[in-house]
């Protein structure tokens, strides 16, 4: 979604910015045009905190600081360009200021890379960049609040970008050593990243990392978990516990079963936004534990029972179920 880019200030400064303070301002304006001017609660914590510091800038010179800012600056530019051109040119400005400057590796990646294996190399480069402008001392001491501070949000959304990536490769060990070190570090998981999670752990029947994931996010109901905690209860073989979990599941979301059996073709194209309960919702959520559902067609063929016995909607052929799309790759 393109953001409207926000007004900068014509006065020019005199002095060097602080970085900590002109970093959550110019972060705060970033919200502020990409939600069309509705900043959420948990954004306006984080600049309150990030305000108040720490800074993963404390330690540097004025004009190491200086510098990281104007490439920060500079990537957010990139970031809104319209052209691929305009964006790698304004990128590499900002490298050459900051050579760590995530947000502007992760545009130099996406851009210039021409094959999976070459993306993901860049984007580890680009994480273990934010590894070390944050620096080790940042890191451990904030462990449990990232995302809570915005200097963290380049490295956390590189993390999240590089953990999709590998798991659409089929690199779901390496992809759920990212999401749970994500998780680690901000256990509220403002990103989301357990809804993918759970998705590549039911895909690789790591059924005691479901579990886990499962217990720890109980409260979530939303259409991702519902269905997730069936798939989960028909793999481990409690097909009464599966039942239960099939009636909430129907009550979240129902369009998730049509797409599960077939009886509705699969959008190609994710939505940008979402109801809870809407068709929308569900195409997230194919994309997420409906894969692992793919992967497994003795549960298919277990919810086509409990509709049968049920008399629910019409059971498509084994012909349509042979046309349900196994996405992603089960190497890990």
């Amino acid at each position: 979604m393109t953001r409207k880019k926000a007004q900068k200030p014509a006065v020019k400064k005199k002095v060097p910015p602080i970085p900590g303070l002109e970093g959550a301002t110019r972060q705060l304006e970033e919200l502020v045009a990409a939600a069309s001017g509705m900043v959420t609660q948990d954004d306006m914590d984080a600049l309150l905190k990030s305000l108040q510091g720490p800074w993963a800038e404390d330690g540097l010179t004025d004009e190491e600081a200086d510098k990281r800012y104007q490439a920060q600056e500079l990537a957010f530019d990139a970031q809104e360009a319209r052209t691929e051109a305009k964006a790698l040119k304004l990128a590499k400005r900002a490298l050459r200021l900051d050579p760590d400057c995530v947000d502007a590796l992760v545009v130099v990646a996406d851009i210039e890379c021409d094959s999976p294996r070459k993306l993901i190399e860049a984007l580890q480069k680009a994480a273990a960049a934010g590894e070390r402008s944050l620096g080790a001392k940042f890191i451990r001491e904030n462990t449990g609040h990232f995302w809570g501070l915005l200097d963290t949000r380049p490295y956390m959304r590189a993390l999240e970008h590089l953990a999709g990536l590998l798991s659409a490769e089929g690199l779901n060990l390496d992809a759920i050593h990212i999401y749970e070190r994500m998780l680690v570090l901000n256990p509220n998981d403002n990103q989301g990243v357990r809804d993918p999670l759970l998705g590549v752990y039911l895909s690789i029947d790591d059924l005691a990392g479901a579990a886990r994931l499962l217990k720890k996010f109980k409260v979530d109901v939303l259409a991702n978990f519902a269905w997730g905690r069936v798939l989960e209860r028909v793999l481990a073989g409690d097909f009464v516990g599966a039942k239960t979990a099939l009636e909430k599941a129907r009550k979240a979301n129902p369009f998730v079963e049509l797409y599960l059996t077939a009886q509705r073709p699969i959008a190609e194209i994710e939505p940008d936004m979402y109801s809870i309960g809407s068709e929308e919702e569900a195409v997230l959520c194919m994309n997420w534990v409906g894969r692992a559902w793919a992967m497994h067609k003795e549960a298919v063929f277990w919810l086509l029972d409990q509709q049968s016995a049920n008399r629910g909607p019409a059971i498509p052929s084994k012909a349509a179920l042979k046309r349900v799309p196994v996405a992603g790759k089960k190497v890990q």
